[in-house]
């Protein structure tokens, strides 16, 4: 009986011991682990498929990488969910550092947002400026317009050029919304013969495929910036503060933004993406 009960006690005590094995395993895991919400366009233009591996051999996490519209993203940041943010919608990005949800908001890179669209151009839109008075001639001549309408940092500059156009798009036949990334919304704006705003970035790396002309670019309003941002932990204590630091600190590292300098230039003739840490936005320029 009392070898039986010792038996049971130490077969117990081998149980406790797993689990607990098993705890620190998890929570070492965990601790390696960092999930990054970001923008399609970083996604769809190939960028963060050159990033992320070197990131993860040179520190040792591993990236989840959850691609949405900025919105969505940041979204994602308030409850918590993920531990660092790269997101290219700088007036939703101030309101999110402002009412406390991230920390260290750090310029990365920009690019522009050109308008697209067939090449035979019915609205005749061809290098108006500003952006304004190309969607107004779009809205005259009832052309298919796409639209994200995903709440996305390039569905906020496309509002904020209908607005300055004084034209609300919404509900008309012509207007229509994917509620998807850049990417699909450029293969359908092709498909269907539309226009649409989208991230030059993402735009070059389909550009062979798509049949759309880029018909609007170069104003200062197309400037399309992007940010990095930690998740408060002061707000959720339970993000991968370290992880997510150390994910912001490679964006603005030396080394990576060279990476981003030359980023395409071999595949399309140009680069994707412009570095910009340690400058002012003030400082940039298309």
């Amino acid at each position: 009986m009392r070898r039986n009960i010792g038996i049971r006690i130490l077969l117990a005590g081998i149980v406790v011991l797993l689990l607990f094995i098993a705890g620190m395993t998890s929570a070492q895991v965990q601790s390696k682990t960092i999930i990054l919400a970001t923008t399609t366009s970083t996604q769809d233009s190939g960028l963060l498929d050159s990033l992320i591996p070197l990131f993860e051999k040179k520190t040792g996490y591993m990236v989840k990488t959850i691609a949405v519209g900025s919105g969505q993203a940041m979204a994602m940041g308030q409850k918590g969910e993920v531990d660092v943010l790269l997101v290219h919608s700088p007036a939703a990005e101030k309101k999110f550092v402002e009412e406390g949800y991230g920390l260290n908001r750090r310029l990365v890179m920009h690019n522009d947002y050109i308008i697209v669209g067939p090449p035979d151009d019915s609205a005749k839109i061809k290098g108006l400026r500003p952006p304004s008075a190309a969607l107004k001639k779009v809205a005259s001549a009832k052309a298919l317009f796409m639209s994200r309408g995903d709440n996305s940092g390039t569905h906020a500059k496309e509002k904020e050029i209908w607005k300055s156009a004084e034209i609300n798009p919404e509900g008309e036949k012509w207007y229509q919304q994917t509620g998807l990334g850049m990417g699909q919304t450029l293969n359908v704006a092709a498909e269907k013969k539309g226009y649409t705003l989208a991230d030059r970035g993402t735009y070059l790396s389909l550009k062979k495929n798509l049949g759309l002309a880029i018909l609007v670019e170069g104003d200062a309003v197309l400037l399309n910036i992007y940010h990095v941002i930690e998740i408060n932990p002061v707000k959720w204590p339970k993000v991968n503060t370290a992880g997510g630091k150390a994910f912001a600190d490679f964006m603005v590292a030396r080394e990576t933004q060279e990476i981003i300098k030359t980023f395409g230039v071999d595949k399309y003739g140009s680069p994707l993406f412009f570095p910009d840490a340690g400058k002012k936005v003030e400082e940039l320029g298309t």
